[in-house]
């Protein structure tokens, strides 16, 4: 040691040099791609570049490597909310569908807290929809807070937490003018569902392109998590959804006891109605809003069915049931589920959760209910 100082490394010249290693075509490890998407996080980086970078992983072809890179990036700088109870599930999408469906995800989220599953929902405004799960809780006047206390004290005393994606990701800011600028999906839009801020265990994860199902479930099952399910609705040539759908089969890729398996969900196998995906279509967050409390409500139709679908492989996610063995779908099992899911729909349970939530003052019947 001789007392000099080390020289200060420019963020942009080490981000340049990544970013010559792409025109390459190399293929970033997973430290230099959590290095690169550090440095885009950590600030510093020009927006031009970042874009650069993005439009290369693309044209080249995104790797689940530095998928899982990048999501340890955001991971290591997110606002994490702690403790969180034994068991605790997420239930979310990467958007970018581009369908404008009603709110699935959210309205899961209430029938699994009311049958005792623990939910951090983590969410986002709308993107590519008119009425994300932020604006959908807005509209159903459910306040949220940015305090990663206070979400923790709601998830441990009702079951259930929202979390809006901006709050415990503040670094990502850095990013949004480039991604805003090429107004197209980059692997930003898969990182998301995967940092959820509670550290969950159990993912129920939609993915809006079936190439990328594998790579998700690879990515969590080497974070750590327990029990994952991505899937990929069909509802079209050429179209698809980033949830189970009714409008034709589901892709799933599928973490369970360390082993990974791939294989496909028919409506059928869940003894309900095909339906297409025009049936769920919908609207600004008021619409959805009147939508899904109609839905808690106990009314009826294909968006009961599609989030009962939904429902019930999340509590197969949570631990709640046995659907898939060895790989094959077990239809009395997943048809049990449903009737769990259908059951808190019909009595009131969920909507007491979306009261309780909401700050609503009991009634006599949701007393009745919770007693």
């Amino acid at each position: 040691m001789d007392g000099t100082p080390s020289p200060i490394v420019d963020p942009s010249d080490a981000f340049r040099a990544v970013l010559g290693r792409l025109a390459r075509g190399e293929i970033l490890n997973e430290a230099d791609a959590e290095q690169a998407f550090g440095l885009i996080m950590d600030g510093g980086v020009p927006d031009m570049l970042i874009a650069s970078f993005l439009m290369a992983l693309r044209v080249r072809g995104e790797r689940q490597v530095e998928l899982l890179g990048a999501v340890r990036a955001v991971r290591a700088r997110m606002h994490g909310v702690t403790p969180v109870p034994a068991g605790t599930i997420d239930v979310c999408g990467t958007g970018g569908d581009g369908l404008g469906t009603l709110n699935i995800s959210t309205a899961v989220a209430f029938v699994l807290a009311a049958l005792g599953v623990p939910v951090a929902k983590h969410g986002n405004r709308a993107l590519s929809s008119r009425s994300g799960a932020i604006d959908v809780l807005g509209a159903l006047g459910v306040a949220l807070s940015d305090d990663p206390a206070v979400i923790a004290a709601q998830l441990n005393d009702t079951g259930l937490a929202f979390m809006a994606a901006p709050a415990h990701h503040p670094a990502m800011r850095y990013a949004a003018p480039a991604r805003k600028a090429l107004g197209m999906r980059t692997l930003f839009n898969l990182i998301g569902p995967l940092c959820n801020p509670a550290g969950v265990t159990r993912q129920l994860v939609g993915v809006f392109d079936p190439s990328w199902l594998r790579p998700v479930v690879e990515t969590l099952k080497l974070l750590g998590s327990e029990r994952a399910w991505a899937v990929h609705g069909s509802c079209g040539v050429g179209q698809g959804v980033d949830e189970l759908t009714l409008a034709g089969p589901t892709a799933i890729a599928a973490l369970q006891d360390g082993i990974l398996y791939d294989f496909t969900l028919e409506p059928g196998d869940a003894g309900l109605r095909p339906a297409p995906i025009s049936a769920i279509g919908g609207g600004g967050p008021a619409e959805n809003a009147v939508a899904l409390e109609a839905l808690l409500a106990g009314a009826h139709g294909a968006y009961r069915d599609t989030v009962l679908l939904n429902a019930a492989a999340a509590l197969h996610v949570a631990g709640r049931g046995d659907i898939l063995q060895e790989g094959a779908v077990q239809r009395p099992a997943l048809r049990a589920l449903i009737a769990e899911a259908a059951r808190v729909l019909d009595d009131g349970s969920a909507l007491a959760v979306l009261k309780s939530v909401r700050g609503d003052r009991p009634s006599v019947q949701d007393e009745c209910i919770q007693g």
